[in-house]
C-alpha cells in the first residue's frame, strides 16, 4: 500500500507501532539514498577516470589529441539508446535490479584494461560502459523518488545529483596516487574492484520504497485514444506539485515533444558539454598549459567537482525549503538550475579577459555551477505521474549528453587546429605546444560559455513541469479506446 504524506503528517499522534513503522521507513530512506549517492560517485569516477590516465595513455597507445577526445566522446555513443530502452524499462519491472545489472557491467568493463587491451580495446569499453552508465542518474532519482512524497524530493535529489561530483572529488586523488604507485592500467583496476563491492552491498541494501508505482497505474494497452486534444489549457493552470504522483497516464511523446522537455534537454546538454571537457581534457590541460604536477592535478581537477557539489547541496536546501513553502518545482529547482548555469556561462567566458590564479579560478567556479544536470531531470518528472516518470527522466538524460559527445571531439579537434601536437612518451610537450593547446581550449571556453547562457535562460523560462502536466492531464490521458463515451 502506498504511503501518502498527508498520512505521515496527520495532527493526531500515531499509534506507537505506526510511529516506529515510519521512523523505520524514514531511516532506510536515507540508507537507501546513501547508496544511491555512492552509485553516483562510482559513475562519475568512471568518466573521470580517462582524464586521469590521459598523460600516460596516449604516448603509450599511440594516440593523437583528436584520437584521444574521439574515445572520450565514445562514452556517450550508446548513452542515448541505452537509456531511453532503460527508461521504459523502469516503468514495468523494479529499478533495483536495473541499477544492479549496471553496476555488474560497469564492474566488469574495467578490467581488460588493467589486463593489457590496447586502443581499441579502450574504445569498446568506453562505448559499453557509457551504454551502461547513461541511465544512472535517471535510475538513481527514480529509486529515491519511491522514498520520499513530492514536496520532499529536491534535497535526496540533490544529494543524489552531488555525489557525481563527489566522484572525480575521490577519484582523481586516489588514482593519481595508483597511477603513481602502479601504473595508469590499475586505475581501471581498482574502480573495478570498487564496483564490485558496490554490488554486493547493493543486493542485500537495495529496494523500492513506498512511493512506488501502484500496480494499477500502468498505462492503457495499445488501441487506446487521447482524452481531449482540443479542451482549452489556460497560462494559470497547474497541476498541485504535492499531487503529481497521481496524476494519469498520458500519451508520452506529446511530453518529449513539449517546449518543456526540450528546454530541458537543452539546458542538461550545456552541462553534459562541460563533463565532456572536464573528464577529458582538464587534467591534460592543468598539466601542460597551467605546469602542475601530477599530484597537484590530481588535486587541482578536484576543485570544480567540489564546487559543484557544495552548489547543488546549497540548491538542493533551497528547493526542499521552496517546495515545503508550497512553491512550485519550476521556481524550486528549475530556475535556480538556470540561474547557476548563466553564472556558469559568464565565468566560462570572462576567462579569456583573464589570466593565472583569477583564470583558475573563474575555471573552478563555471565547471561547478554547470554540474547541475540531474535538478533537470528532477524537475521534468513533476510532469507526470510516477510509472512514466522514469521514461521522462530517462530520455532527457539520453538525449542531453550528446553535448558531451561533442565537446570532447571538438576541443581535440581545436587544439589540433592551433597546432597541438602530443609528444613522444616519456617527453614533456614543448612551450610552443603548451600555448597552441591553450589557443585551442580558451577557444572551447567561449562556445562553451554561450551554450550555457542559452540553455540556462531556456529552463529559467520554460521548464515548467506543473504547467505541462495540467496541459498533459486535460489533452493527453490516455484513455481505453473501448470505454465508454461520456
Amino acid at each position: 500500500m502506498t504511503i501518502r504524506e498527508s498520512e505521515v503528517t496527520t495532527p493526531s499522534s500515531p499509534a506507537p507501532d505506526r510511529r516506529i513503522d515510519l521512523s523505520r521507513m524514514s531511516r532506510r530512506a536515507w540508507v537507501v539514498t546513501g547508496m544511491l549517492v555512492l552509485f553516483q560517485i562510482i559513475a562519475f569516477a568512471d568518466k573521470a577516470v580517462l582524464g586521469l590516465v590521459s598523460a600516460d595513455a596516449m604516448p603509450e597507445l599511440g594516440l593523437t589529441a583528436t584520437e584521444f577526445g574521439f574515445i572520450g566522446s565514445a562514452f556517450f555513443f550508446l548513452y542515448a539508446i541505452v537509456s531511453v530502452i532503460t527508461g521504459f524499462l523502469a516503468s514495468k519491472i523494479s529499478v533495483k535490479w536495473i541499477l544492479f545489472a549496471m553496476g555488474v557491467t560497469w564492474a566488469v568493463l574495467q578490467f581488460p584494461m588493467l589486463l593489457g587491451g590496447g586502443a581499441a580495446i579502450l574504445l569498446v569499453t568506453r562505448i559499453v560502459l557509457g551504454g551502461a552508465e547513461g541511465p544512472a542518474t535517471a535510475m538513481s532519482l527514480t529509486s529515491a523518488h519511491t522514498w520520499f512524497s513530492p514536496t520532499r524530493r529536491a534535497l535526496p535529489s540533490n544529494l543524489i545529483a552531488a555525489g557525481s561530483t563527489l566522484g572525480p572529488v575521490f577519484a582523481a586523488p586516489l588514482l593519481a596516487w595508483v597511477i603513481a604507485v602502479w601504473g595508469w592500467r590499475w586505475a581501471f583496476g581498482v574502480l573495478g574492484i570498487i564496483g564490485l563491492v558496490w554490488v554486493i552491498a547493493w543486493w542485500a541494501i537495495g529496494a523500492d520504497g513506498p512511493y512506488r508505482p501502484k500496480k494499477n497505474d500502468a498505462a492503457p494497452d495499445a488501441g487506446e485514444v487521447v482524452s481531449d486534444p482540443d479542451e482549452v489549457v489556460t497560462d494559470t493552470d497547474e497541476t498541485a506539485t504535492a499531487a503529481v504522483d497521481e496524476q494519469k497516464p498520458v500519451v508520452i511523446w506529446r511530453a518529449l515533444l513539449s517546449l518543456a522537455f526540450v528546454s530541458a534537454v537543452i539546458g542538461g546538454a550545456s552541462n553534459f558539454w562541460v563533463q565532456g571537457f572536464l573528464t577529458t581534457w582538464l587534467p591534460q590541460y592543468l598539466g601542460t598549459v597551467v605546469g602542475l604536477s601530477l599530484g597537484e592535478v590530481g588535486a587541482m581537477t578536484t576543485v570544480p567537482w567540489v564546487v559543484g557539489a557544495l552548489v547543488l547541496l546549497g540548491l538542493g536546501a533551497l528547493g526542499h525549503r521552496m517546495l515545503h513553502r508550497g512553491s512550485s518545482a519550476h521556481l524550486a529547482i528549475a530556475v535556480p538550475f538556470g540561474c547557476a548555469a548563466v553564472l556558469a556561462g559568464l565565468c566560462f567566458i570572462a576567462i579569456q579577459a583573464t589570466s593565472g590564479i583569477t583564470a583558475v579560478a573563474l575555471l573552478c567556479l563555471a565547471g561547478g555551477c554547470s554540474l547541475a544536470f540531474p535538478m533537470t531531470a528532477t524537475a521534468i518528472g513533476y510532469a507526470v505521474g510516477a510509472r512514466q516518470r522514469p521514461i521522462l527522466m530517462a530520455t532527457l538524460g539520453g538525449v542531453a549528453s550528446f553535448g558531451a559527445v561533442i565537446s570532447p571531439i571538438l576541443v581535440g579537434w581545436l587544439m589540433t587546429d592551433a597546432g597541438y601536437v602530443s609528444p613522444p612518451k616519456g617527453e614533456k610537450p614543448s612551450a610552443e605546444m603548451a600555448g597552441n593547446m591553450a589557443d585551442g581550449v580558451h577557444q572551447a571556453f567561449t562556445i562553451t560559455g554561450i551554450v550555457l547562457l542559452v540553455g540556462g535562460a531556456l529552463c529559467i523560462a520554460f521548464l515548467r513541469p506543473e504547467r505541462l502536466g495540467a496541459t498533459l492531464q486535460k489533452r493527453y490521458v490516455k484513455v481505453s479506446a473501448d470505454a465508454p463515451a461520456a
